[in-house]
């Protein structure tokens, strides 16, 4: 099979329920945020029966499947532009906070040892830092014994919004990658890099090649046993990513103090925060053509907004602030059939009585 699918059938649990209450859910889209609908759609299966199929296949396919309608939801780690959004009937909704982790493989430097700031990031990431023990990076870490070995980068194939929110946070600390790649879910990466599809493909990379250096979701540090690296933050701090520096991150952006979410959450102030910070977002149809496929999909977001904030910090993520959810709640709200008839409206009241 091309893509990984996330299915998660459980045939005893249909039984119990019944055939007839069962609904088939499919989403596509980011993999950085696979890990949350995996485990919400475990949880759902097993609380209702239905059935969760997702397509870890990186933001910008998720985004052109929920354009052509071909899925009941998208998933992207990128809020979509106003015009994207209104060209083409979509809402998006936040789901969590994550954080990008450069990863290493390197001989005898253990994780979080390694110490990089975000213009030294900027020059391996453009090829202009090409060794371990070049002078740019010993001088960060006077106490670690480098390797006189070539920097193998690795990095996405695929439309991603992972690379977008780096290429976002590289941006903002260093003008010449800027001016050079700006924020682009996909980037023309320099000759010799070694790109793979997927935040699994990435973690791969890097796991199996000595030398190499790559970015991921946090998630994936602990999965594919992953060593991770400390960033200057914006305050001149060397941090490493953790739940609470993604939590500092939220604490101190527009999310937290407004509620609105279509802002970045990279470089943001604070002595404790990760600079390379993410939201990912689920994207739904205004006025879908296959209303029942929509209405399969919200109940399934709307039962895990409800239901899953314990397996959103179990699977390394932060869980959205309330007053972020409650805006989230409101456009769920706005979805409706041709006839105008509120598809959202009646979920959100039913799933709350449930609880």
């Amino acid at each position: 099979m091309k893509y990984i699918y996330l299915t998660f059938v459980l045939a005893s649990l249909l039984a119990h329920h019944g055939a007839a209450t069962a609904q088939l859910v499919t989403g596509a889209g980011s993999s950085a945020a696979a890990p949350i609908y995996r485990s919400w759609a475990v949880a759902y299966t097993k609380a209702t029966g239905s059935i969760v199929e997702y397509e870890p296949v990186g933001s910008s396919a998720g985004m052109k499947k929920i354009q052509q309608q071909a899925v009941g939801f998208g998933a992207t780690d990128v809020y979509p532009s106003e015009k994207d959004l209104i060209d083409n009937g979509l809402i998006a909704l936040p789901v969590a906070i994550t954080g990008i982790s450069p990863v290493v493989n390197l001989p005898k430097v253990k994780s979080a040892q390694l110490r990089l700031t975000g213009e030294v990031l900027s020059q391996i990431f453009m090829g202009e830092i090409n060794r371990w023990n070049s002078p740019e990076i010993a001088s960060l870490n006077p106490d670690l014994v480098l390797p006189d070995i070539p920097i193998k980068v690795v990095v996405r194939s695929d439309g991603s919004g992972t690379t977008y929110n780096f290429a976002d946070y590289l941006g903002k600390v260093d003008p010449k990658w800027r001016a050079r790649y700006g924020a682009k879910t996909s980037i023309k990466w320099p000759e010799g890099f070694f790109a793979f599809k997927g935040s699994d493909g990435v973690a791969k990379g890097v796991r199996d090649t000595v030398g190499a250096i790559g970015y991921v979701d946090f998630g994936y540090v602990a999965e594919y046993e992953l060593s991770s690296v400390q960033v200057r933050n914006a305050d001149g701090v060397f941090i490493r990513p953790s739940i609470d520096a993604f939590r500092s991150a939220l604490a101190n952006s527009e999310w937290a103090s407004t509620g609105t979410f279509q802002s970045t959450l990279t470089q943001k102030p604070g002595k404790s925060v990760w600079p390379i910070t993410m939201g990912t977002f689920v994207v739904f149809p205004k006025i879908p053509q296959d209303p029942q496929k929509t209405t399969s999909a919200l109940k399934f977001i709307i039962w895990s907004f409800l239901n899953g904030d314990t397996l959103v910090q179990e699977n390394n993520f932060v869980r959205l602030p309330d007053r972020v959810q409650a805006t989230a709640f409101r456009a769920i709200t706005t979805i409706r059939d041709k006839s105008g008839t509120p598809l959202g409206l009646s979920l959100i009241s039913s799933e709350a009585q449930r609880k």
